[in-house]
């Protein structure tokens, strides 16, 4: 098994850690460990007490009970994972081998595609439109089934478009994944920042081959935590689990603690980094309407990201290159999502930072198409 490079991740590694204005990372603005212990009730003494002992490989039964209870299903259909790319590369090994074919939405989340790819899998990529006002074609997704499918990957809110799905959409897809017998593989990192929240079924409970990923990194505010889940079948989390004796074997019940803490106050978490992001949204698209030809972009319906072409840019990866190292500000150029021609923002960040690294983005711009 050999796992293919990821420019997205190279490109954070190079330059995350170096800019002053994160205006492309996926998330919300962090929160601190005093600020998570204020929110979640968490005296010093619940930490003195946890004991830093083995953990279940499933996870802590507290944290699955929480799990569960935050998202209606049942704690033996819960598995807590080292961040949803944890639960993605434990899924995609434990449903795919040679011979099999998955689809996949593209642009995507890298890792959607590289593993199961890496495991000897065809992935078929379904386009989901970067353009305003087109929907995903729910014909295109059909007409990419075959006999060999096994898994049908979503991703709604998407990333990185902030693309959502119409209740009317989301029964269509996953009846195509019941009527092919596939695997439905749902990544709801953002399921908790949809500004538009549209009636439809549950996939979870829909269709019972259905496999959620989620994670804190992006809505709680808490990618520093590393703490994700998966919610499937049992039988499904059994084979995961197989995969994971080879890898991390169980979460920290340190981390795993804090995690339940969290989720039993999730909406102390969530409800105001996704008022923040309604307005920083808002303040996008002021932005976007006052440049004019300089930008072009379709409304993100959920999540904290945006996927604007720069029509004028000649080279959009080296105009971000230049951006990050004389700007210090960071946007992450569209070739990491196989679409040159675009950017991904990310205005999770506070609105200050997000003000600030605008300004320095519309200089560039301008000096661009001068």
């Amino acid at each position: 098994m050999r796992l293919a490079s990821v420019p997205l991740e190279d490109w954070l590694r190079e330059y995350y850690f170096r800019v002053e204005h994160d205006l492309g990372s996926s998330g919300v603005e962090p929160y601190t460990l005093g600020e998570v212990r204020a929110l979640a009730s968490i005296a010093e003494a619940d930490l003195d007490r946890v004991l830093l002992e083995d953990s279940d490989t499933f996870g802590a039964a507290g944290l699955r009970a929480a799990l569960a209870a935050r998202f209606g299903t049942a704690e033996d259909r819960v598995m807590v994972t080292h961040g949803s790319s944890e639960a993605i590369y434990a899924t995609m090994r434990a449903l795919l081998e040679a011979g099999d074919e998955a689809i996949a939405p593209s642009p995507g989340y890298p890792q959607l595609t590289t593993v199961a790819e890496a495991c000897g899998a065809t992935v078929r990529r379904w386009i989901v439109p970067v353009e305003a006002g087109a929907r995903p074609d729910l014909d295109a997704l059909e007409a990419l089934v075959t006999p060999r499918t096994r898994a049908i990957v979503a991703n709604f809110p998407h990333n990185p478009t902030g693309v959502a799905l119409t209740g009317a959409e989301r029964e269509r897809l996953i009846a195509i994944a019941r009527r092919c017998g596939a695997h439905l593989v749902w990544d709801t990192a953002y399921a908790e920042l949809d500004y538009e929240p549209s009636p439809g079924p549950d996939p979870m409970h829909a269709h019972e081959r259905t496999i959620v990923f989620g994670t804190l990194s992006k809505a709680y505010g808490l990618p520093g935590l590393r703490v994700g889940w998966c919610i499937a079948a049992p039988e499904t989390l059994r084979r995961m689990v197989g995969v994971r004796d080879h890898t991390t074997l169980y979460v920290s019940p340190l981390i795993e603690a804090i995690a339940e803490r969290v989720i039993r106050h999730g909406d102390a978490f969530v409800a105001p980094r996704r008022e923040c992001a309604r307005a920083n949204r808002a303040l996008v698209g002021a932005w976007v309407r006052d440049l004019g030809d300089l930008v072009a972009w379709r409304l993100p319906e959920g999540g904290v990201c945006a996927f604007p072409a720069l029509p004028r840019v000649a080279d959009v990866t080296a105009f971000c290159r230049a951006l990050a190292e004389n700007q210090k500000v960071l946007l992450v150029p569209g070739a990491c999502f196989e679409r040159p021609r675009h950017v991904r923002l990310g205005f999770g960040c506070s609105t200050a930072t997000l003000e600030r690294g605008l300004e320095r983005v519309t200089a560039a711009l301008r000096r661009a198409a001068a």
